[in-house]
């Protein structure tokens, strides 16, 4: 219902602005009661409790939480990316009962979610965290807005829905570090084909659909609307000596230029791990209880017999100041809230580096230095141009009647007649994956210094180039006054990190998150290429004539190829921002003493009963989107549960 009321309100913002009432918005505003009274009495309503009465004992009760009623056996904190993913597959054995506890409500529910074009303008709303990281020593002292969602779906409910998986060698490094044969893409690969259903496309018949997945949940495939300028910058790509790929997961490899597969369905919506994995037929189970506005405060532990500490169960709430409730797990707790809040989590409940616990009058359950350590995050750089052809979507921030007009016929196009149109853009539409040691596009002469190779094999890249139907500022928050197009370069594997760290024991008050940009020479070197690449990509035909290269206001970068090294290092300090790919805080590895949290079955060192989840524990960044990795290890993870319970 609130989905539709939105979608309507939209529309008659758009088209009832003063002196703007024509027989033309009569018209639309009519098709839009249309579309509410579909949408109203069409909405499934999906079996979420938000009444934590109903889930949990209030700790000031005279009940207690061993009461079965409060008993489950696997409850997982978070429902993000990977924990709708382990709710819906752990509880495909009626014998497990498993509990969801969310802090956010439904992504589902919201619009600009759905949607695929609308996320960037749930970035400033309640239902994304606010996070700015601490000040970046090596970015000019600048705090970094990090955005983390908090709804149903995690970050896949307000990504870019680019599905792209990492490289091959990325996670046999996984392996060889954990010491894991079962992590190595030889193996690892079946859980990206269990969660993946490729839609083939007849403009692209050259992709080879028999390694890609045909049943699992997550829909891929290209049902996202791309531009013209998108088509230019993979032709212009090639003519740079970026090879063309025809599928960036497929069995040549990452490294290469292509259309971007996407996270969008046949109906041009969204595909989040909340709508893949968390479907009306899952809801129904009677054994899977999942609870939205539940922001959980601690692990619960009790001393076991062998005198280990046990998780035994979680405190959680809806607020600060609200009613506290405690539920208990027969068998395991799962951390799945994310590179941010796992480590959060695991810090409030005594699990963390001691002396840092010890600061914040935590009781130190487990010593494990690791706990927030290593962060690492993809680091990206922006470049803008002006559109010549005056052909760009900046009509979708409306300025103009025009503009209005634009916008209201293509709410029409994607909620009317469902065609998808500009809505349908993800942003993320064409990207290039390569080496900035590629001698075919850094030629020696040009680039004589040998970089250090941070790359998890020598077919894997370490840049990303992507572009972008027009241009933005502060994430989306600032737009440009004219017409543009934007290309970006991201490093895959910075060799910059950081940490997450308590600011209080208050579970209320988010952490302090440094991801230490560009503290490394190495990592601005390789952007400086990456950088350069772009701009001789924006010169290059067929791209170059869709950009005006003549429109040289300072704000804009067509002369940008002017400058020198030293000035393009500082226009990288100055510009990094975050990609929204945090990772490896709680590290999946073989040893405790060396930072690691979590072994190659996800447990937690040093405790029982205790589980991490998510894109906290991978030993290292994958070199591209995250996303298909998360689902991939809660996939892999649910399969050794099960079969651990003797239920696979």
């Amino acid at each position: 219902m609130a989905n539709a009321v939105q979608d309507f309100l939209q529309i008659i913002r758009v088209t009832f602005e003063p002196g703007y009432l024509t027989p033309r918005s009569l018209l639309v505003s009519g098709a839009a009661l249309a579309l509410l009274i579909r949408l109203v009495f069409k909405r499934p309503r999906p079996r979420y409790i938000s009444n934590l009465d109903k889930v949990g004992r209030r700790v000031s009760s005279n009940t207690t939480a061993r009461d079965e009623k409060w008993q489950y056996d696997i409850i997982i904190v978070g429902g993000g990316t990977s924990g709708c993913t382990l709710a819906s597959r752990l509880s495909e054995d009626p014998n497990i009962r498993v509990l969801l506890l969310e802090a956010g409500g439904s992504g589902r529910a919201l619009s600009d979610s759905r949607t695929p074009i609308g996320y960037g303008a749930l970035f400033f709303s309640k239902y994304v965290y606010p996070f700015r990281t601490e000040p970046q020593a090596a970015a000019n002292g600048k705090e970094k807005f990090w955005p983390r969602a908090k709804m149903l779906g995690g970050c896949s409910s307000i990504n870019a829905q680019m599905a792209q998986y990492g490289a091959p060698g990325d996670f046999d490094q996984w392996a060889s570090y954990a010491g894991d044969k079962s992590w190595a893409w030889s193996n690892f690969f079946r859980y990206f084909t269990k969660f993946e259903k490729f839609n083939p496309h007849p403009d692209y018949p050259l992709v080879d659909a028999t390694v890609r997945g045909n049943s699992g949940p997550v829909n891929v495939g290209y049902f996202n609307t791309v531009t013209s300028a998108s088509k230019a910058f993979v032709k212009a790509c090639v003519e740079v000596n970026i090879p063309f790929t025809h599928d960036f997961n497929g069995p040549n490899g990452t490294l290469g230029v292509s259309r971007t597969v996407t996270y969008v369905d046949k109906k041009y919506r969204r595909v989040s791990s909340e709508t893949a994995y968390l479907t009306p037929e899952v809801l129904a189970r009677k054994n899977l209880t999942v609870a939205v506005n539940a922001t959980v405060t601690r692990v619960l532990f009790e001393t076991s017999e062998a005198g280990v500490p046990r998780a035994v169960g979680v405190e959680f709430a809806n607020s600060d100041g609200s009613p506290r409730y405690q539920v208990r797990a027969k068998k395991e707790v799962i951390i799945s809230g994310g590179a941010i809040h796992s480590p959060h989590i695991l810090s409030l409940s005594g699990i963390g580096p001691a002396a840092h616990l010890q600061k914040h009058g935590i009781q130190v359950i487990k010593d494990l230095s690791g706990v927030g350590q290593n962060l690492v995050d993809h680091p990206v750089v922006d470049m803008y141009f002006k559109d010549k052809l005056n052909n760009s979507a900046k009509y979708l921030r409306p300025k103009s009647f025009l503009d209005r007009v634009k916008l209201t016929s293509a709410i029409v196009q994607y909620h009317i007649l469902r065609i998808g149109g500009p809505l349908a853009m993800n942003f993320g539409e064409s990207a290039a994956f390569i080496r900035s040691d590629d001698p075919h596009i850094f030629p020696s002469q040009i680039f004589p210094e040998k970089l250090l190779d941070s790359t998890s094999a020598k077919d894997s890249p370490d840049l990303e180039l992507f572009c972008t139907p027009f241009a933005y500022k502060e994430h989306g928050r600032v737009f440009f006054d004219v017409d543009t197009f934007a290309l970006h370069v991201y490093l895959l594997r910075p060799t910059s990190t950081g940490a997450v760290l308590l600011k209080s024991s208050n579970p209320w008050q988010l952490p302090s998150v440094n991801p230490n940009y560009l503290s490394t020479e190495e990592d601005v070197k390789k952007l400086v290429r990456g950088v350069r690449l772009c701009l001789q990509i924006a010169r290059t035909k067929p791209l170059a004539p869709l950009l005006d290269h003549e429109f040289t206001r300072a704000d804009l970068d067509h002369e940008l190829h002017l400058k020198s090294d030293a000035e393009l290092e500082a226009l990288i300090r100055e510009r990094v921002e975050t990609v929204y790919h945090p990772t490896t805080t709680c590290r999946m590895g073989p040893n405790p003493e060396n930072g690691d949290v979590v072994d190659s079955r996800l447990r937690v060192y040093g405790v029982e009963g205790l589980r991490v989840c998510d894109a906290s524990i991978f030993p290292f960044i994958v070199s591209g989107h995250t996303a298909g990795a998360c689902y991939a290890i809660a996939e892999k993870l649910a399969d050794d549960m099960k079969a651990e319970y003797g239920s696979a």
